[in-house]
């Protein structure tokens, strides 16, 4: 019997040994978490040098422009580069830059220019970009002057931009009131001398008759004494 009492001891120790928590060696020690790497936020892009100036009274919310494109034109009077800056007004940039580079502006007339107040362009009547002129976008919010050299959508009234385009010779922020609201989206920072030697055509205040342009520019170019400025291309660099 001493025997059997000591076995029923046995597997009464190793019953209690097997209900106790097991104390992990150290090849059961949970591992270390990693530590994270810290993952900087990424960095503002730095301002733009440019020559914009904010409109009186936009000193502290006109945007920061960090961001250009560059766009060339070659005319028959000489060449202009200009600078579009998409911070400033991005729907008209988005725009310009859709329309440069369809060649929508190629082998078109500067179509008005009025000496110390705007030179204007932006009619094809080719079969391939006419219906251009109804595809309408809405006004940007005009936070930057009207220089001279800037660049604004012409329009009839409030989200009436489509294609044609003035180039500002003398300061107009006049046309940046609420009841204009004409945007800067760019500058010319190269060739204003051009510009300035642009042909003044038709009437002198409204230029070309914009109706016979859309209608058979073709036409109507050829039937004219005195013959404008012709944009050759225009491309985005």
């Amino acid at each position: 019997m001493p025997q059997v009492r000591s076995t029923l001891m046995l597997l009464s120790a190793l019953a209690l040994t097997a209900c106790q928590p097991q104390t992990p060696g150290p090849q059961q020690q949970p591992a270390e978490p990693e530590p994270q790497a810290q993952t900087a936020p990424p960095a503002a892009p730095a301002p733009l040098e440019h020559s914009l100036t904010a409109l009186p009274g936009h000193e502290t919310d006109a945007p920061v422009l960090t961001t250009k494109q560059v766009i060339v034109m070659h005319t028959d009077a000489g060449d202009l580069t200009i600078e579009v800056y998409p911070e400033a007004a991005p729907n008209a940039v988005a725009r310009f830059v859709e329309l440069a580079q369809t060649g929508f502006y190629d082998d078109t007339p500067v179509s008005r220019v009025v000496p110390g107040f705007v030179a204007q362009f932006g009619i094809n009547w080719r079969d391939a970009y006419k219906s251009w002129q109804a595809n309408l976008f809405k006004d940007d919010p005009t936070y930057f002057a009207l220089e001279r050299g800037t660049l604004a959508f012409a329009k009839a009234g409030p989200d009436t931009n489509s294609t044609q385009v003035f180039i500002n010779y003398t300061e107009n922020n006049r046309l940046a009131d609420p009841q204009y609201n004409f945007t800067v989206f760019g500058k010319v920072v190269d060739g204003m001398d051009v510009v300035d030697h642009f042909a003044q055509v038709g009437d002198p205040s409204g230029g070309l008759d914009q109706g016979q342009l859309w209608e058979n520019g073709e036409a109507y170019l050829q039937g004219l004494d005195v013959k404008p400025t012709m944009i050759q291309t225009v491309r985005v660099q």
